[in-house]
């Protein structure tokens, strides 16, 4: 049985080859017994079995991911209605906006990125610079977009990241850029030293590194590379065993920092698209000139070992204190978090400003600043009581 959203029944056929972008059915999600409703974002087909993307209603799209045939329920499929002329508008909880009706139509390939620069992503809490004017037409537009534009550091090797076209430049209000290609997952898996990461989200790597099964980095430069004999050449070049900057903090193994977007441009933007696989709310910027960048780092006898950041920036009308905070996957949930917020406090009162981090906070940013001034607020309250006894 299957059936269109608003509820008429379908029967009688083979429903998997009409699966197309849109159709809904129950999906068994990766590592667990739950089949929960998901819409197929994109169809492509690799090795000569069709590979589906899904996204589950009403859950984080972190958890967006390919799927062969045999995780979709096929006998509760929804087939998206025709085209109407009220287009659905609701969206909740931190889910992606739900597919506008549409007539079906059968995509066996994913979309591609243009050759013209990368794309610009949405970054949970990352670096938001001036807003652009309203779109201009004609010869003036095509000045204002030249006129963003910024060279990259000088090409070293074929094989490595700078071998690609530079990054095209934008300013633009603090949004959620929805589109087909920045809705899906573009990097299968990274390697940043001893650890192996499965990203979140979508992030504008150049498309010829997307293609690979995995990105290779630099853990002191974060410089990317498409293999590891191509890691390998490049450490060998690569003097840094720390992140370029001043060290401002140091307590046992754990060090901060402090980086200028300016004069360390190829760090902060490398920074910045890493932080874009796990960070999704705001808008990916390339001038990251008007933004100072506090790295945490643990040390060992190989060097510092990226654990986190946040940035700010330098001056903020808004009094904001972070633009952006993250703490990689592998050392979440022990405690770096709470760590990097409150040392941004402590930058606001060695500055003797008061500040607050730019909204919207993602889902997890929340969890840890409620989690932080919770304790922080019990704290203070047991002291106070301490005193009056």
């Amino acid at each position: 049985m299957a059936a269109d959203f608003d509820g008429r029944v379908e029967s009688g056929q083979e429903f998997s080859t009409l699966l197309t972008e849109g159709c809904r059915m129950p999906v068994k999600m990766r590592s667990t017994n739950d089949w929960p409703l998901a819409e197929i974002l994109s169809v492509k087909e690799q090795n000569g079995q069709m590979l589906y993307y899904v996204h589950y209603i009403d859950y984080n799209k972190r958890l967006d991911e390919w799927v062969l045939e045999d995780r979709l329920d096929l006998e509760r499929i929804q087939f998206p209605k025709k085209e109407s002329s009220t287009p659905k508008k609701s969206e909740r909880n931190g889910s992606r906006p739900v597919t506008p009706d549409k007539d079906i139509v059968l995509c066996v390939t994913p979309p591609v990125v243009e050759d013209n620069g990368l794309q610009n992503g949405s970054l949970d809490l990352l670096e938001r610079t001036l807003s652009v004017p309203p779109p201009q037409s004609g010869g003036m537009q095509r000045k204002l977009v030249s006129a963003r534009k910024r060279k990259l550091p000088a090409t070293e090797n074929e094989d490595s990241q700078d071998s690609s076209p530079g990054p095209r430049m934008t300013g633009s209000l603090v949004s959620h850029h929805d589109d087909i290609v920045t809705r899906m997952k573009n990097v299968e898996m990274i390697e940043l030293g001893k650890h192996r990461i499965r990203p979140w989200y979508f992030s504008p790597y150049p498309q010829e590194f997307t293609i690979y099964p995995c990105i290779y980095l630099c853990e002191f430069c974060l410089k990317y590379t498409k293999s590891r004999k191509c890691l390998e050449r490049h450490k060998v070049k690569c003097n840094l065993r720390h992140p370029p900057g001043n060290e401002i903090y140091r307590k046992g193994t754990i060090s901060f920092f402090e980086i200028d977007g300016r004069k360390n441009k190829f760090y902060a933007q490398n920074l910045c698209l890493l932080a874009k696989l796990f960070l999704d709310h705001k808008t990916l910027y390339y001038d990251t000139d008007p933004f100072l960048f506090y790295v945490m780092t643990e040390c060992d006898l190989r060097g510092f070992h990226i654990v986190g950041y946040f940035s700010k920036e330098k001056e903020s009308t808004e009094d904001y204190n972070v633009a952006c905070i993250l703490t990689l996957p592998p050392y979440q949930r022990k405690g770096y978090g709470k760590l990097l917020i409150e040392f941004s406090y402590e930058l606001s009162k060695f500055e003797g400003k008061t500040g607050s981090p730019e909204k919207p906070l993602s889902d997890l940013g929340l969890l840890s600043y409620r989690s932080y001034w919770t304790q922080t607020i019990l704290e203070i309250g047991r002291a106070s009581c301490r005193e009056r006894v």
